[in-house]
C-alpha cells in the first residue's frame, strides 16, 4: 500500500525486526520508551492473520512490555491496538506514570499537567534495543 506510512520504512528509531515485525521507539518527548510494534504486511486486523501470527504478533507485544517494565521501571503499561486512522496492524506499548502529562487517562486525551518527562539518555535508549532484543528472541523460540 503506497499511501500506508506503516508499510514504508520507519522514520522511527528501530529496535528490532525479523521477517514478520518490527519493534520502533517513537519519538514522544512525553512518553520515553513508548515502542510500537509494527507488521511488516499489510494486515488490517488480528482476525485477518493465521492463530500462529496472532501468537506470534502477542509474544513480541509481552516481550516489549516485559522489556520497558524491566528497564525503565514505569508505574503501568498501556497496551492498545487502535488503527482508526491507519488500518495497518500494529500495537503501542506505552509507559505511564503518575506524573505524566496525561496520567490516569489515556495519553490521547487532554493532558492533566504540564510534562516531567526526562528524555531517554543513549544508555538507557541502548539497555532499551538489547532488552527487548534478548526479550523477543527469547518469547520467539518458546
Amino acid at each position: 500500500m503506497a499511501d500506508c506510512p506503516l508499510c514504508q520504512t520507519s522514520p522511527h528509531d528501530l529496535l528490532w525486526q525479523d521477517d514478520f515485525c518490527r519493534v520502533v521507539l517513537l519519538q514522544d518527548a512525553d512518553y520515553p520508551a513508548y515502542c510500537r510494534i509494527e507488521l511488516l504486511a499489510h494486515i488490517k486486523e488480528m482476525t485477518d492473520l493465521p492463530p500462529a501470527q496472532r501468537a506470534r504478533t502477542m509474544k513480541v507485544v509481552f516481550a516489549v512490555e516485559t522489556a520497558i517494565r524491566e528497564v525503565i521501571q514505569p508505574d503501568k503499561i498501556n497496551l492498545a491496538s487502535l488503527g482508526n486512522k491507519t488500518p495497518h496492524l500494529h500495537w503501542h506499548v506505552l509507559p505511564r506514570f503518575e506524573g505524566d502529562r496525561h496520567f490516569p487517562n489515556s495519553h490521547w486525551g487532554a493532558p492533566m499537567r504540564d510534562s516531567e518527562a526526562q528524555p531517554l539518555t543513549e544508555a538507557v535508549r541502548d539497555a532499551l534495543q538489547r532488552v527487548v532484543t534478548e526479550r523477543v528472541k527469547c518469547a520467539l523460540e518458546s
